[in-house]
């Protein structure tokens, strides 16, 4: 259950202990100056998110101007970004976007991005923040039960563009030349991924 820490020596002995743990094991993003630790990512979410990439990195390889990211710092600011920042499980920048490389993060929304949805996190608590900085189009995968919903800005608002489940449904893209979907499949639904372009599928 989620626990709110007022004290300030608790919530600095809770946070040296973190930054003690290896990179690969902290989850946490910060929220208007509140760091915000979420559940730790299990071996399935990882695969999913993994999956992503793989077939996004094989069409948008690393030319062509695009920056395509496994995780990555999100920020609204130059300075002071480590006051609020988000990390989606994964994102793309296409070239030409108004979004700054800073080294350290990106300064603007991405294009396209993807949370992999797990129990107790706030993906869609990002919402508002994701809208914020221009980030195009958000994709949510929920595994309990099993759909996914596509989001796209409008008019400084992400609006829902559609939901699928391994029952069927797809969910087109109007960023990435891709349709997303879920396939009925054990011990669990498959992601389809289709480019709209070539007629490629990808299940993963």
């Amino acid at each position: 259950m989620p626990v709110l820490v007022l004290d300030p020596e608790s919530a600095d002995r809770i946070l040296a202990d973190r930054e003690a743990l290896p990179e690969e094991y902290r989850r946490e993003e910060v929220w208007d100056g509140v760091t915000v630790i979420m559940p730790e990512g299990d071996n399935p979410r990882d695969r999913i998110a993994s999956f992503f990439h793989g077939v996004f990195f094989m069409v948008f390889g690393l030319s062509g101007g695009h920056a395509l990211h496994f995780r990555v710092n999100v920020s609204d600011r130059d300075e002071g970004w480590m006051s609020n920042f988000r990390v989606p499980d994964m994102c793309i920048y296409m070239a030409g976007t108004t979004a700054r490389d800073s080294g350290s993060h990106w300064v603007g929304g991405p294009d396209f991005l993807l949370e992999v949805v797990s129990p107790g996190d706030r993906s869609r608590d990002k919402f508002d923040f994701y809208a914020g900085i221009g980030t195009r189009e958000v994709l949510i995968l929920d595994r309990d039960p099993w759909q996914m919903e596509l989001y796209q800005l409008d008019q400084g608002e992400l609006q829902p563009r559609g939901t699928v489940t391994p029952d069927g449904g797809v969910l087109t893209s109007a960023v990435t030349p891709f349709t997303f979907g879920l396939v009925g499949a054990q011990p669990r639904p498959k992601v389809k991924i289709v480019h709209t372009g070539t007629g490629q599928e990808w299940v993963g």
